[in-house]
């Protein structure tokens, strides 16, 4: 590996461990076995490389997410696939934390780093298709399908954040997927409702 790939292997490890706001350019390059202008040469600023080993971290998170929602069988009954689906994603919470963790803090990050930001609007939008076919058949028009896709998907997404939320936070009262499928079907049985 050259200078350029340890410095983003450095800082991966350095946002890991430290997170995005306490990790120093010294860190990084502690970490890398590198020099501080390496650092300058291949990336401009250590925000800069931040923002790129972030961008791979949450290459990663979607990788992981895609891996667990192939283990979801498609044959399956939709409400079968809802707590498989959820019941996958949850325990990527549970095996994954540092990742999730790192996710998170460069969610916050995302705000004041353009490149960033756009990397995880394209990113979060992939992850809000792909959460609204699972469970739907959209219509035939791509309009309404598209319009259906992202209501439905942003709904998802809106569970999915808040539910790695809860399991980072505090995880012995956060819900299993079992628990978040019972949810939806309670939402969606008009009979459950209270009136």
């Amino acid at each position: 590996m050259g200078h350029r790939e340890d410095l983003l292997t450095g800082a991966a490890q350095c946002l890991y461990e430290k997170g995005f706001g306490q990790t120093t350019a010294r860190d990084v390059v502690a970490a890398s076995r590198t020099n501080l202008a390496s650092i300058g040469y291949h990336f401009g600023s250590k925000d800069a490389l931040l923002t790129e080993a972030a961008v791979r971290a949450a290459a990663e998170w979607n990788e992981e997410l895609d891996k667990a929602l192939a283990r979801v069988d498609p044959t399956a009954a939709p409400a079968e696939r809802m707590e498989q689906t959820w019941i996958q994603v949850v325990e990527l919470f549970r095996t994954h934390r540092r990742l999730w963790v790192t996710y998170i803090e460069t969610l916050a990050q995302a705000g004041r780093m353009p490149r960033l930001r756009e990397v995880l609007a394209d990113a979060q939008g992939a992850t809000r298709e792909e959460l609204a076919s699972m469970f739907h058949a959209l219509p035939e028009d791509p309009d309404a399908a598209d319009r259906q896709g992202h209501v439905l998907g942003s709904f998802y997404q809106a569970l999915l954040t808040g539910v790695m939320m809860q399991w980072l936070l505090d995880p012995e009262n956060a819900p299993s997927g079992t628990d978040i499928s019972e949810a939806l079907r309670l939402l969606t049985t008009p009979e459950s409702l209270p009136v």
